[in-house]
């Protein structure tokens, strides 16, 4: 599940990691009370404007702004709060922005330079270890960064059963070119985000930029963060967090049916029962010349009305070309998955208008596939996956 910044940075604060203050505002007269309560928290007098969605190179759409005076931060909060704010990792349709984050403003003069690192904490699932990757190259793209200046990008492996130890926050303080009282503070910060990480079952966590303010603070100025969904069970405070306004309404719809659905770019739809099988599946539409146009695994049922659902959601595509329904016979038999489909089709056969082809293997696959043949129906059988690459083929030509 992924979090807008202010609730990670919310998460973050709780396990003590210092960063930018700020408060939400879904409209502008929100983000001038905001403006005035930040002043009156933190004496800031600049404030940066931020767009709240999933998605991070908001500054480069357009989505960050510094306003230096309250009318600035109802002229500039009134732009951000409705757009359709584009990014490099969004659509070309971009995502529409809900709310802003009124935050504080640290990039204040003083004594010292200001710096900005980049820091992350992710699982490495090849090793089983938790790992920071960091570098000194903070507020940048971090994927340009690795690409021109690989060797700007440092890792630190950590052994979930022994966790952080000092010598390695120490030697990423050092990697920073840190000294003295904020040598140290570098140290709390990364244990603290650690703790952080570990504590709130995060899948990621990363702060770009990590800043080094002017009188030698360390604070996260901005937050991206991930939490495991599979954990969630473990933090029932965090569900209230999930904003289903930036998640797929074809995800959300499937997630509320049961159906595990992930869209992707392609051509054939997919329905399949099981993860490892909806993972050959699509392995097979690649191979037989064409692109899979989603994930989609039904579970153990496949009822008329479970079956009936995933079709809407898959034909909701307009890319659909074809959909191959791979089922596998185990617990489930293929008889009553066949009657599922049909009956499936039947209730929406006038929005089907592309070719359906039909794998079934297991218990009772013979009868299922003549059940298929028999029904006069534009659905087309398969017993092996070879029979289904070519009935794919011949359906995109």
């Amino acid at each position: 599940m992924n979090l807008h910044e202010y609730q990670a940075k919310d998460i973050l604060s709780s396990f003590g990691v210092t960063v930018q203050r700020g408060i939400v505002a879904t409209t502008p007269e929100e983000a001038i009370e905001a403006a005035k309560e930040m002043n009156n928290k933190t004496g800031t007098n600049w404030w940066v404007v931020k767009a709240q969605i999933h998605a991070g190179g908001r500054g480069k759409g357009g989505g960050v702004k510094i306003a230096k005076s309250l009318e600035e931060v109802r002229d500039q909060a009134s732009q951000i709060i409705g757009m359709n704010l584009v990014t490099p990792q969004t659509s070309k349709k971009g995502k529409k922005v809900n709310q802003v984050f009124i935050a504080e403003d640290m990039y204040y003069s003083g004594e010292s330079e200001i710096e900005e690192f980049y820091i992350s904490v992710l699982l490495d699932r090849a090793k089983g270890k938790n790992m920071i990757v960091y570098s000194t190259e903070g507020g940048m793209d971090i994927e340009k960064v690795a690409e021109n200046k690989p060797d700007k990008i440092f890792i630190e492996e950590i052994d979930p059963s022994v966790g952080l130890q000092s010598f390695q926050a120490r030697k990423i303080a050092f990697q920073f070119g840190l000294k003295g009282e904020v040598f140290k503070e570098m140290i709390n910060f990364i244990f603290a985000l650690y703790k952080a990480y570990v504590n709130s079952d995060a899948s990621l966590i990363e702060i770009n930029p990590v800043l080094k303010t002017s009188d030698n603070k360390i604070a996260a100025v901005d937050a991206k963060m991930r939490i495991d969904n599979n954990a969630l069970y473990r933090h029932p405070d965090y569900l209230k967090l999930r904003d289903i306004r930036e998640e797929d309404p074809d995800e959300v719809e499937a997630a509320e049916a049961g159906l595990n659905f992930i869209k992707l770019d392609g051509n054939v739809g997919c329905m399949v029962n099981g993860a490892g099988l909806a993972m050959a599946t699509m392995d097979i539409i690649k191979l037989s010349g064409g692109n899979p146009a989603n994930f989609l695994d039904v579970g153990g049922t496949a009822d008329a009305e479970r079956v009936e659902k995933a079709f809407r959601i898959i034909l909701k595509d307009e890319s659909v070309e074809a959909i191959l329904v791979n089922i596998f016979g185990g617990i489930v038999r293929c008889d009553r998955v066949a009657q599922g489909i049909l009956d499936a089709y039947k209730n929406m056969s006038d929005s089907i208008k592309v070719p359906i082809i039909v794998r079934l293997q297991g218990t009772n696959a013979e009868i299922a596939k003549k059940m298929i043949d028999e029904s006069g129906l534009k659905v087309h059988s398969a017993i092996t996956l070879e029979d289904a690459a070519k009935a794919v083929t011949q359906s995109l030509i």
